[in-house]
């Protein structure tokens, strides 16, 4: 320790490069250009500027960034400097007395023949005839390779005029070089004896009150700390918490979705979606081979289902078939979340009715083949309100009213097909940002033959709506493959990377 208590490094710690320096501020006042200074005294720049940096880290020094601009020769001109000259010069060398033909010149000099042949002719040093394969032949007995001159004194750091430096810029055998040096001046701890502060506040410090006296390193309370190793949310979790927050907005429950397998009943029966539907075939739906069945269903709602399956009711004919309960007992992974619609209803149905708004977002899986826009898995928004006296115009007003959240103000509807709604409608909406309608959902009020058997009273009516989760996610996000959104190739740093969800700019 010194006698005013600044440590003294050991002798090793600082290079002579860095004592140079210090003696020439102490001389000088200040470095202009720390490139002419490291050259002058046989110095690698780069070290150079290492020096500096551990300096100015102990405010021994200041530094200013000085941008220097260059031209520099491309890897093609490095070829033509090193080789037998610019294009033109090849051409022409190439083209004997006698001359030759324009194919032959192409065999001859397949790399520069083309911009060669063109660049000669503009210099008046060949000509040619006018036959399809036309003869090329000399226009002149020698010639000046000024592009090569040129290339050589821009290589050597000479002066070259503007309309050189363009003509050969246009050309891409050069290239801008911008290169950084620094400007040196004293620093507010300056001195010539190399010393380092202390960075820490030690016991012995405060045993002895050396403290009192002795010199800190100042801390550096604009450094950025380090990052933190925290999880990200994938853009699929912050697009459906968003969607959430809408739901909860109009007055939605959320309705409990942790069952990924269900029974055949709850997702196509209790649907009034027959036994013998496409959907229900295996190259639709996953059925699992174990547990293949559902060990219990309620009896007597399964006896009511299967009557208006069979024999229909309240002015239903039914689908006038042989109910199978085999069939309906088959477990699958859900095809769609109205599975728990269905279940839901049905324990609605139980109490005296409360009418209801009920919201789901989960995870469904369909058979289907893999491309850029369908998965075999992929999540399912689904809204339903459950009340007396509700009309098709109400569905359409809430749908508005749900979309409008989402930036889309302009709504069109189609008649649509479902095996368990009546009238259904497909959703489209006008996109701004691609000026154009696009698809963005279904909907419908389910059929009586649904509902009844459930126990719900007969002038209950229920809503629904439905879309996909990731479509409106590939749309914020600009991704044009759901492989690279969802599964196991999506980049770890689009996770972690991955900007705020705003579904009102959507």
């Amino acid at each position: 320790r010194t006698e005013n208590h600044i440590f003294a490094l050991p002798p090793h710690f600082f290079e002579k490069m860095e004592e140079a320096v210090l003696e020439f501020l102490d001389k000088n006042g200040e470095i202009a250009d720390s490139g002419p200074f490291a050259s002058e005294r046989g110095y690698d720049h780069k070290e150079l500027v290492g020096a500096l940096k551990r300096l100015e880290s102990h405010q021994f020094i200041v530094s200013a960034v000085l941008e220097h601009r260059s031209w520099g020769l491309t890897a093609e001109a490095e070829e033509y400097v090193a080789g037998a000259g610019s294009p033109e010069a090849q051409v022409f060398n190439a083209v004997p007395p006698e001359g030759l033909t324009l194919s032959s010149l192409e065999k001859a000099l397949p790399k520069v023949a083309q911009v060669g042949f063109s660049q000669a002719m503009r210099l008046r040093w060949l000509s040619k005839d006018k036959a399809k394969d036309p003869l090329i032949t000399r226009a002149v007995s020698s010639i000046d390779d000024l592009v090569l001159t040129q290339l050589r004194s821009i290589r050597d750091n000479n002066e070259s005029s503007p309309s050189d430096l363009e003509a050969l810029k246009k050309r891409k055998l050069i290239a801008a070089i911008t290169s950084k040096t620094f400007k040196v001046s004293k620093g507010p701890n300056f001195r010539t004896t190399l010393v380092k502060a202390a960075t820490d506040l030690t016991d012995e410090m405060l045993a002895s009150g050396s403290w009192k006296s002795t010199e800190f390193k100042q801390y550096n309370f604009a450094a950025l700390g380090r990052p933190v190793a925290g999880g990200h949310l994938h853009p699929l979790l912050k697009v459906r918490q968003a969607f959430r927050e809408i739901f909860f907005e109009l007055g939605f429950e959320e309705m409990k979705t942790n069952r990924y397998v269900e029974s055949s009943f709850w997702n196509f029966d209790a649907l009034f979606q027959p036994q013998a539907h496409p959907a229900r075939d295996a190259h639709d739906t996953f059925f699992m081979a174990k547990p293949a069945v559902a060990n219990s269903l309620p009896a007597d709602y399964v006896e009511r289902v299967k009557t208006m399956h069979e024999v229909g009711g309240s002015g239903s004919i039914g689908y006038r078939y042989d109910w199978k309960m085999e069939e309906a007992r088959k477990n699958i992974l859900r095809t769609h979340t109205t599975a728990i619609s269905s279940s839901v209803l049905w324990h609605l149905a139980q109490k005296p009715f409360v009418a209801k708004k009920y919201f789901s977002i989960d995870r469904v899986f369909r058979n289907e083949k893999l491309d850029a826009t369908h998965l075999a898995e992929f999540h399912q928004i689904e809204g339903i309100v459950a009340d007396t006296g509700l009309t098709l115009a109400h569905l359409k007003g809430i749908i508005g009213q749900f979309f409008a959240k989402l930036g889309l103000h302009s709504l069109r509807f189609k008649p649509a097909y479902n095996p368990y709604t009546e009238p259904s409608m497909e959703i489209f909406a006008f996109h701004p940002a691609f000026n154009k309608w696009v698809e963005v959902g279904n909907s419908g009020i389910f059929r009586p033959e649904m509902l009844l058997p459930m126990g719900l009273p007969p002038d209950v009516r229920v809503l629904g709506w439905g879309l996909s989760l990731e479509r409106p996610t590939m749309i914020m996000y600009g991704i044009q493959n759901i492989r690279d959104l969802f599964g196991h190739t999506i980049e770890l740093s689009t996770i972690k990377n991955n900007p705020l969800c705003r579904l009102d700019h959507l």
